[in-house]
């Protein structure tokens, strides 16, 4: 059924065919919106996880492909559009230690040109997606809007440039930019780099997960909560300016996921491991634990699906899809 927030609202969503975008094409859609997604073009011409969608909700798309980095090509996209979810980047942290140069003009060069395309049509909002990871390790907790930024790895670098930028187009341009700051985001269609799917990948084929360390905690909001803090971003009122984070208020160790991953498939998991599965020591970052108090305020929203719930509707998802990722690969 649709709701009213985005009816009638022309979106674009660049990284569309991502993790996070893709579930937010969905439900831009079920809210009305006429939805334009923005993917990266590669030689294959697939458009990511949008292939994952429905073909009947794939036609009401309108799909472009292209890059970030090109100015014309981002023009073209924002055209005709009165909000922008910019969500496109490059999100690796192990690839950014590898190449920070590509990782920087992605996701800051990117974003310029997305905020300047913004500003030229006269779009009504642009939501900016940053991410946990500008804080580094928890400072105190629960972590907060006002929570000292500590890049502790190149991509998170990157992201606070990028944050800033949009920051500076909104007091100096007074373009409407919201800053929308995710936790860690789980469920269906999340690249096996990202250590749910990991441990669920390898756990679906053997008893035996590969792992860097288990000690460390997150905040985890599943993916569907985090695509209504989205589309409530883009409407809001009285939001501009603002950054807000998504988070539900709650940590989890590696470890812990592990146990619960074993317990929803009926087998015990033994972990091992693994040094290049770690980040350089002065780089990881040991515990994010979010405060949602502004969101609920600014929003009106707060995760409504439990850890327990998103979990096993994770596990489902890589169950049903056997041959789609290598199951235990180590991507960066």
């Amino acid at each position: 059924m649709k709701t009213k927030g985005l009816s009638g609202i022309k979106v674009l969503i660049t990284g569309a065919g991502g993790f996070i975008g893709s579930h937010l094409c969905e439900a831009a859609l079920a809210e009305g919106a006429e939805v334009r997604a923005f993917a990266h073009y590669n030689s294959r011409n697939d458009r990511g996880m949008l292939e994952c969608l429905p073909p009947r909700r794939l036609r009401n798309i309108e799909v472009l492909l292209g890059d970030l980095r090109d100015a014309d090509a981002v023009r073209r996209a924002v055209r005709g559009c009165q909000v922008v979810c910019h969500l496109g980047a490059l999100i690796g942290i192990p690839y950014s230690y590898v190449n920070p140069a590509d990782v920087v003009a992605t996701n800051v060069q990117g974003t310029l040109n997305v905020l300047q395309a913004g500003l030229d049509a006269g779009i009504t909002r642009l939501v900016q997606t940053s991410t946990s990871e500008v804080y580094g390790t928890a400072q105190y907790v629960p972590m907060d809007e006002n929570h000292p930024l500590h890049p502790q790895s190149p991509y998170a670098a990157s992201k606070i440039a990028a944050d800033k930028l949009a920051e500076s187009y909104y007091l100096s341009y007074g373009l409407p930019v919201v800053i929308l700051r995710p936790f860690n985001t789980y469920g269906p269609r999340q690249s096996p780099r990202a250590v749910i799917p990991a441990i669920v990948t390898q756990a679906l084929r053997s008893s035996t997960v590969r792992l860097g360390r288990v000690d460390t905690r997150r905040d985890l909001t599943f993916v569907r909560d985090t695509a209504r803090g989205f589309t409530a971003a883009a409407v809001a009122p009285a939001c501009e300016g603002q950054t807000i984070q998504l988070g539900s208020e709650h940590e989890t160790s590696v470890a812990e996921l592990v146990g619960l991953t074993g317990a929803i498939l009926g087998k015990k998991l033994r972990v091992i491991a693994e040094a290049r599965r770690q980040r350089p020591a002065a780089s990881e970052v040991e515990r994010l634990f979010a405060s949602n108090r502004k969101a609920a305020e600014l929003l009106g929203w707060r995760p409504e699906v439990t850890l327990a719930q998103g979990l096993e509707m994770t596990v489902r998802w890589f169950q049903e899809q056997p041959d789609r990722f290598q199951r235990g690969m180590y991507h960066i």
